[in-house]
């Protein structure tokens, strides 16, 4: 195999479904995790739609290998209990 085709691994941080919170900006609300994209091609982004309290959308990297994460944005999942 040719060092060039190198495959490629993702660490997703969120999935449809999760329940996060901004801790920057507790005034949006809670939100829920409504979609997840993922680029097809190598080094390509992944990224997750939230629908917030507030009445918007808002659209985040979802690589949680990436400085640009959500997660170093400050989203944070609800703990499930």
């Amino acid at each position: 195999m040719s060092s060039y085709l190198k495959e490629e691994i993702r660490r997703l941080y969120l999935k449809p479904g999760d329940q996060v919170t901004h801790l920057r900006y507790p005034e949006w609300g809670f939100g829920i995790v409504t979609e997840e994209m993922n680029s097809n091609v190598l080094g390509g982004v992944s990224y997750v739609r939230i629908a917030f309290r507030d009445g918007k959308t808002r659209i985040f990297d979802n690589n949680i290998e990436n400085s640009c994460c959500c997660y170093h944005a400050g989203i944070r999942r609800f703990s499930k209990k």
